[in-house]
């Protein structure tokens, strides 16, 4: 499920415990898959620039919170990660001019063929369309939470479904997707010993420090800031890195304020039905509308974010510890929670951007390797949302990127 950024606030100090080397069990099985928008089949839609968009000329339509929208649908061909996943999560690039919107879906198959489960409704602007996720979907084979698929039982392959709409009779430009992929995963419910230091270690990124709870307070419509806004900021923080913040114009409606593009990011990942701002993949979809590649995918360990963090990709976690769990936290416990993962000391201890900071002159901390590990293996999966630009390509996969 998205993070919660559920905060208990307090002070501590790095406690430091000895690494062992082991590699990640067997049964930590994750899949991610970028899907060909050449393949599927498609009604309504064509290829323009590798993108997806609406063909001229009559289309299907539906009617949505009282506005009749042209719909073109393009439908993935089946994927099979290989094992049985209990676990998804889409990502998806895309614009959306004026009264224009994605709908996000997935169909799997396991014993038998679920029906299609909305995984979003996504637009870059809040105008005419409420960005939102669907509460209570369900079939026989599983349930959406917020942003993520799961299943007990498991299940063999997926089918993404993209939606595209345009108000009926608009002239404006088509609403378009560059992008979708899926992580699918099957995870066991403790994590492995902690992973040895690897390729990063002394490596530290050069990214902005910007702190969530100088926010605490503003604009109850998206959320309220301070506690609930650990996923927008960590955001915000990376697309300052690459340069890549919403010019001034486009937060000017937050008025004089600290850091005012964290504002700006906050509205644009807003999640209407969940009321807040950690949703996965909206985040990522936010950054990919930048002009970033950007998705959400899951990491076997620290090792793996330190292969990205070497090639000059910070990384974002979503973690979840109890009290005491994570020595040297601005935060006491959460039940979730996403910092950035920007760099790791000489003796290969993660050092990050933690938004939860009272002050961004504290949002840089150096952690214990094990104990984070930990809390982000056992808190969300090893969920992270990886954000690049065409500068720092990413290395070769594993697997899951």
């Amino acid at each position: 499920m998205t993070a919660a950024c559920s905060l208990a606030l307090a002070a501590g100090m790095l406690a430091s415990v000895p690494v062992s080397a082991a590699p990640a069990p067997a049964d930590r099985l994750v899949s991610f898959t970028r899907l060909p928008l050449i393949g599927g089949e498609r009604t309504g839609l064509r290829l323009r620039d590798g993108a997806l968009v609406l063909k001229d000329g009559a289309q299907r339509s539906r009617a949505y919170r009282g506005t009749r929208y042209s719909v073109g649908t393009w439908t993935s061909d089946p994927v099979a990660p290989g094992f049985g996943f209990t676990q998804l999560v889409a990502s998806w690039s895309a614009t959306t001019p004026r009264n224009s919107w994605v709908e996000v879906r997935v169909r799997v198959t396991g014993a038998t063929t679920g029906r299609w489960l909305v995984l979003g409704r996504w637009a870059s602007q809040d105008k005419h369309v409420r960005r939102t996720s669907l509460p209570g979907q369900s079939d026989a084979l599983g349930r959406v939470d917020v942003d993520t698929w799961k299943s007990a039982t498991g299940a063999s392959s997926y089918q993404l479904q993209l939606r595209l709409m345009r108000r009926a009779g608009a002239r404006s430009a088509s609403p378009s997707v560059s992008y979708a992929g899926a992580v699918a995963s099957q995870l066991p419910a403790s994590a492995p010993a902690t992973s040895a230091p690897g390729v990063a270690r002394g490596v530290v990124l050069d990214v902005p420090r910007f702190s969530q709870m100088v926010h605490s307070g503003e604009f109850p419509q998206f959320g309220g800031g301070g506690e609930a806004w650990c996923s927008p900021t960590s955001t915000a923080m990376v697309l300052g890195y690459y340069g890549r913040l919403p010019a001034a114009s486009a937060y000017a409606w937050a008025g004089p304020r600290t850091e005012p593009w964290v504002d700006e990011v906050a509205r644009r990942t807003y999640d209407a039905a969940y009321e807040g701002t950690g949703n996965w993949p909206f985040n990522t979809a936010y950054a990919a509308s930048r002009g970033l590649d950007a998705f959400v995918t899951r990491l076997r360990s620290l090792a793996e974010a330190e292969t990205l963090v070497a090639a000059g990709i910070p990384v974002i976690i979503s973690v979840s510890f109890s009290s005491g769990a994570l020595a040297g936290a601005p935060i006491s416990s959460t039940a979730g929670h996403l910092l950035v993962v920007v760099g790791f000391d000489a003796t290969g201890n993660p050092v990050v951007n933690d938004p939860a900071a009272s002050t961004s002159a504290g949002v840089r901390r150096t952690y214990d390797r094990g104990q984070l590990e930990r809390a982000w293996l056992e808190g969300s999966g090893g969920t992270a949302y990886v954000l690049h630009d065409a500068a720092h390509p990413l290395p070769a996969s594993p697997g899951n990127w």
